[in-house]
This record gives C-alpha cells, structure tokens and sequence, in this order.
C-alpha cells in the first residue's frame, strides 16, 4: 500500500501528536503517508512542524509533511481527516470549570458533562460541524476520527446536522482494562473485555483472562484491599464494582461527574473534586507545562534527546492499527463511539454509545451485546438524553435548552441560579459561540 493522506487538525494537541508521529514512523506495513498539520495558531503550527522534522530526521521515517492554518488546503486528497481540537484551548477550559465552581459545581476534569462538558459542547459542535461541512466538499470519501470532547456530544451533534459517518475514538476502555487486569494481578495482554455505555461513562461487563471469566480474581483484590487508600481503583468504581458488578473503565476521575452527589460542592469521599481529589489545575498545569518543554525542544538546535522516543499510552495508541484494520478488512473489534443501532436493543438507534465494533473495509460494524446488564440501561438513557438537549443547544445557539441541559443533570435544583450560571458560561465564551 502506498501514498494515503492524513489530515490531522489540532495538532497544538502536543501529546497526541508526539505519539502519532512515532506510531507512523514505527510502522513495518509499508505504508507510506502524506501527514497534513493543521492547526489555527500560526506559531503553534510552525513550532509543531518543526518538532515533527525533527522527529522524521531522528527516526529516518519516509514521512511526507506538510502545515497549513486553513484546512482546507490540506483536505483534498485526504483518505483519513483526525480532530484533536479544543477550541479556546485551556484558558477557555478553565472558565469552564472555575465559573460551575462559583455556583458549586466542582469538576475534576470537566470535558465531558455537567455545566463545564456542556459549555465545552457549546464551542466544540459548530467546529467539529464546520470541518465535517468542509470534508463533504473537499474529502467527501475520505473517513472522519473525532478525539476532542464532549466525545458523545460531538459525534451525535455532527452526525444529526450532516449525516456524515463519524467515528469518535477513546481510550477509555483500553486503558481501563489494563488498569483494572494490574488490580487483580493479571498480565494485561493475556485479558479481553467487553464494554459498552456514554463515553467517560461506560461500563466493563466482561473480563476475561484466557477466555476465562476473570470477576472472582477482580473480587478477591477488592476484598484483600479493603480500606486501603492506595489502589489504582478509586473508591466509587470499587463501590460499583461491588454493588453492579461492573467496572466504569474511566474510573473515578471521569466517571464521579456523572453521579451529581459526588459533583456537589465537590462530596468525594472526604475530599473535594477537582481540588485535593484530581486536581483540575494539577491537570492545566500539566498541560502546559508538557506544551512549554515541546515548543522549547522545538525551536532547539540541539538533536531530540533519546528519552523522547519511549513508548507511552495515550489517545493515540490504537489509531494505527484501526487504521490497518480497516484497509485490509482484518475486522479486528475496538471500542468506538457511534451510532447505536441495534447493538443494545432498548436504547434509541440513533444514540451514540461507545461499544465494541469490527473494524471492516466497508466500516464499523457494532456488535450486538443481548447479555449488556439490564440494570445499567436507566443511568446510560438519563444522559443519551442529555446530550440530545446539548446537541439541541449547540447546534441552535438557544440559552433555554442550554439551561435545561443542565437542570437535566441533576446538579442544581434552583433554576435562577443555573439561569445565572448559563449566562455567565455564555459571556465568558462568546467569542467562541457564533451560534449564540
């Protein structure tokens, strides 16, 4: 196989493109690539390009580059299109979860849901929608891979406005599933699993280690570990893995949103959220600290130190072998984000879930899950319909479904003040919101 293309916008997404960039490079398939970076940020961009030369001079990758800040000089061609984007990027994330704190709402990571995921949403969907428009014009063959969140949000709203097959991919349940196979003392290689749910809230129902049901070793841990502060397996997944027998593959940090309990004034098992508990500015501080040392390394003359070619997880991980799947029809499953269908049969066909799905040269095809725990499907529909009022509000740009987003989640019982809450996340975005 030779000569496909790959249109990668975000790529300020500093960690995802690193990891990509050594994926394509360490590939022995004999694929060739075209990598197009697009990112909005002139100075971002050039510092990425340079990173990227310097990563393909080091490996002596045969990797054809080209940058541009407007996509759509780079979609013609395109065979693959990736959007890692965040618009605002982390400044416009903190207002996010700063402004929800004000009015009590702690998030640890606030993406996904709660007032920060649906303001996130409110500057996400006419992007991602925007790009979709510009890929049926440009692109129109080519297969589109959304990594940005609110991932369910995202995928559903650009679907419903434009019908073109999204794919949202995570590594939630990956990631998930080596965390709890080292729990229970398994060699991670040697388990499968099945999950299925919204994403950041999906539930893993079966574990195996070769082929055998792996949930007794997963108790027993549990039980030797009881009361101990130090396990990878937070105090609220460890509480449903005991009371559902499930475990919610994002753990604690992602999944404690989804229980308005844990988000109000932050109640988390003695400590607050986002806070002492996942610290959210831990988290930006992080981010642009990993942002700094790139671009410093960037604009260096100095060659790339070798430490900076280790292997490590990460949203990217899979996108390769997705992708090998998908040319030579391999059907190999992945957990993706798409439309439902009938793979579990009581929620709306047209809901996205993250599930199981083959990944075939004519498409993802969803497994059927009929043993999916029948006892899960109310927690999941609550927040199918949430997003529905999200997307409904993203794409329309009306406060009042906005505001019923929220109330919807159970996070604030007064609706003047979640009236309040909305205009303020509003204000403090507009410059974001066209649709508004």
């Amino acid at each position: 196989m030779t000569g496909k293309k790959i249109v990668l916008v975000g790529a300020g997404s500093v960690v995802f493109t690193q990891g990509f960039i050594m994926d394509l490079l360490e590939q022995k398939n004999g694929q060739r690539w075209h990598l197009a970076l697009v990112d909005t940020d002139a100075d971002v961009l050039k510092g990425m390009q340079r990173l990227c030369q310097k990563m393909i001079a080091a490996r002596g990758g045969d990797l054809q580059l080209s940058c541009s800040t407007d996509r759509k000089e780079v979609l013609s061609g395109a065979d693959y299109v990736v959007s890692t984007i965040g618009v605002g990027g982390r400044r416009a994330w903190e207002q996010d979860v700063f402004i929800s704190r004000k009015y009590g709402i702690f998030h640890p990571v606030g993406d996904s849901v709660g007032p920060g995921g649906i303001s996130r949403a409110m500057r996400m969907i006419p992007a991602v929608v925007g790009l979709v428009e510009d890929m049926m014009v440009y692109c129109p063959q080519a297969r589109f891979f959304n990594y940005s969140n609110p991932m369910t949000a995202i995928v559903r709203a650009t679907i419903k406005k434009t019908g073109f097959p999204v794919i949202g991919l995570c590594h939630g349940v990956k990631n998930g599933q080596r965390r709890i196979a080292r729990f229970a003392g398994l060699d991670p290689s040697r388990t499968t699993a099945l999950a299925a749910g919204v994403n950041h809230m999906v539930f893993m129902y079966d574990l195996r280690c070769d082929g055998k049901d792996a949930w007794q070793q997963v108790r027993s841990q549990l039980e030797r570990t009881k009361g101990s502060a130090q396990s990878e397996i937070g105090p609220l997944s460890r509480s449903v893995i005991e009371t559902y027998g499930v475990y919610p593959v994002s753990d604690d940090r992602h999944y404690s949103e989804f229980t308005e309990e844990s988000m109000l004034e932050g109640r988390y098992y003695g400590k607050t959220l986002g806070i002492d508990a996942y610290s959210f500015e831990g988290t930006i501080e992080y981010g642009d600290q990993v942002f700094a040392d790139s671009m410093r390394l960037a604009s260096s003359d100095s060659e790339l130190p070798k430490e900076f070619f280790q292997r490590f997880d990460g949203e990217h991980e899979q996108l390769i072998e997705i992708i090998d799947s998908l040319e030579r029809d391999e059907r190999k499953i992945y957990h993706v984000n798409m439309p439902n269908g009938h793979a579990l049969p009581e929620l709306p066909a047209d809901a996205v879930l993250e599930l199981p799905a083959a990944a075939t040269a004519s498409g993802f095809k969803a497994l059927q899950l009929p043993d999916f725990p029948g006892h899960l499907y109310g927690e999941i529909r609550k927040h199918i319909e949430i997003v529905e009022k999200t997307v409904d509000a993203g794409l329309s740009g009306d406060r009042e479904l906005f505001l019923e987003a929220i109330m919807m989640g159970g996070y604030m019982a007064d609706e003047s003040q979640a009236a309040a809450l909305t205009n303020e996340l509003i204000e403090a975005q507009k410059r974001y919101l066209p649709q508004f």
